[in-house]
């Protein structure tokens, strides 16, 4: 059993040189998250125009505009070398299909450094989960790696709402200091070393939610979704146990809470895909119609592929990529998927 280790907000902030990779909604969140408990939180970001905004306005100019940034809290770049240079942690924090861009992009030395993801999705490039695109392309072995978890939405962060994190990694010494580094007043952290299993979790409920979404869109209520849910948890339990069997219980936050929050909220944006889905857009208009990437559309493809090579029965996975890629009528895909449902 891993160990429990003390949230309360430290009064002395350490001097961690810790990095963030993005300038998204998440990223952003994860930067205020780390300048509760760091002086200076090193940031990297897409263009000059948004470095230029956060450094004039110190607040992210598209994203979480409301959370403003202390301007010594935060030192803003658009060099992926600069910040892994000057940076013992790299927070990755982009949308997946834009990681491989950035990585390819680094030339420093990178060797002792630990990156973590916060990417909820599988990287394009390598058809695969960001654990096995580091190690593989990279070299950066999974003592090296760490995996964000949990339901964590990044508005209610912006709000300072209480939200929980996991974090996963298999280097204890690496757990500790992660924790500490995340922990605060409003965020609460679990050490886990189920790296793949939290990262495969994160992923495949996105897929579900945006299953979930399409159902509200064609107007079944909370009962159905409830039993929706339900068997998405069991299907999630089935599709982890065959990529890596670890010891787990998917009723836990990292696994169970991500899903619920990711079915369920209003700020989910797969949901959200999902629901304009069911209401009758086309997938392509759904898609262009949001301002932030769904990260479950581009996995859907993926872990179809997976479950079909192992053999797997998935049906919420097969019913989801079925409308996502094969153009199949969602009312009608749904109306057989709840003869399977129990």
């Amino acid at each position: 059993m891993a160990k429990k280790i003390t949230t309360e907000p430290k009064t002395v902030k350490p001097e961690i040189a810790v990095g963030v990779l993005g300038s998204g909604t998440f990223a952003t969140a994860i930067v205020k998250m780390l300048v509760e408990n760091n002086k200076t939180v090193h940031w990297c970001v897409r263009n000059e125009f948004v470095k230029g905004a956060i450094e004039l306005r110190h607040h992210n100019p598209t994203y979480l505009t409301s959370v403003s940034f202390a301007p010594k809290s935060i030192r803003v770049t658009t060099d992926i070398n600069e910040l892994v240079s000057q940076c013992e942690i790299i927070v990755l924090a982009t949308p997946s299909i834009y990681l491989s861009d950035q990585m390819e992009k680094m030339t420093c030395d990178y060797q002792n450094k630990i990156f973590v993801s916060a990417i909820k999705g599988i990287v394009p490039k390598a058809n695969d989960v960001v654990a096995h695109y580091l190690r593989d392309t990279f070299g950066i072995g999974f003592r090296n790696q760490a995996v964000i978890a949990g339901p964590c939405h990044a508005e209610e962060v912006a709000m300072e709402r209480l939200s929980y994190l996991t974090i996963a990694t298999v280097e204890e010494e690496v757990s500790d200091k992660l924790c500490r580094l995340f922990s605060s007043r409003f965020i609460k952290v679990e050490p886990s070393k189920d790296i793949l299993g939290n990262e495969y979790s994160a992923i495949l409920k996105n897929i579900y939610a945006i299953g979930a979404g399409i159902a509200g869109g064609l107007g079944y209520g909370d009962n159905f979704t409830a039993v929706f849910v339900s068997n998405a948890v069991r299907e999630m339990e089935i599709f982890l146990e065959a990529i890596y069997e670890a010891p787990r219980d998917v009723n836990e936050s990292a696994y169970l809470g991500d899903l619920l929050v990711t079915a369920y909220s209003l700020f989910s944006r797969n949901r959200n895909l999902g629901n304009l889905i069911g209401k009758g857009y086309t997938v392509k208009s759904a898609i262009q119609s949001m301002n932030m990437i769904a990260e479950g559309y581009y996995a859907a493809d993926s872990i179809y592929r997976t479950s079909k090579e192992k053999g797997m029965k998935t049906p919420i996975i097969d019913t989801v990529y079925g409308i996502l890629y094969e153009e199949k009528n969602p009312e009608k895909q749904f109306r057989k998927l709840t003869a399977k449902l129990t």
